[in-house]
């Protein structure tokens, strides 16, 4: 239940900032995002049991299952990745947000 709360907390977060309209929020909204799409394939595998997959016993009764884990881990990598394209596109692009004043020139 805490593991569904915690992932709940996170969308919702997540959403709260992406609706912003600094770059740098929307860029936070989606690690937030992330983390909870890692959360929510993490738990797939099951909270019950926490081994590593491959333990001393083959018995698949003992093992975690292998493949949640290996999602988790491709997309921690893949979220790693959008998130330097996303804050460096927040660094070299975008408007100018210093200007308050309105001036075109």
């Amino acid at each position: 239940m805490i593991l569904a709360l915690s992932i709940g907390v996170l969308v919702a977060g997540a959403v709260f900032l992406m609706m912003s309209r600094s770059f740098i929020r929307v860029v936070l909204g989606f690690v937030l995002l992330s983390h909870a799409a890692n959360l929510l394939l993490f738990s797939t595998g099951g909270t019950s049991r926490r081994a590593e997959p491959l333990g001393k016993s083959l018995d698949p009764v003992l093992t975690a299952d292998p493949l949640p884990q290996a999602f988790v881990l491709t997309a921690i990598v893949i979220s790693f990745a959008i998130t330097i394209y996303l804050l460096s596109l927040a660094i070299t692009g975008g408007r100018d947000e210093d200007d308050e004043d309105g001036d075109d020139a």
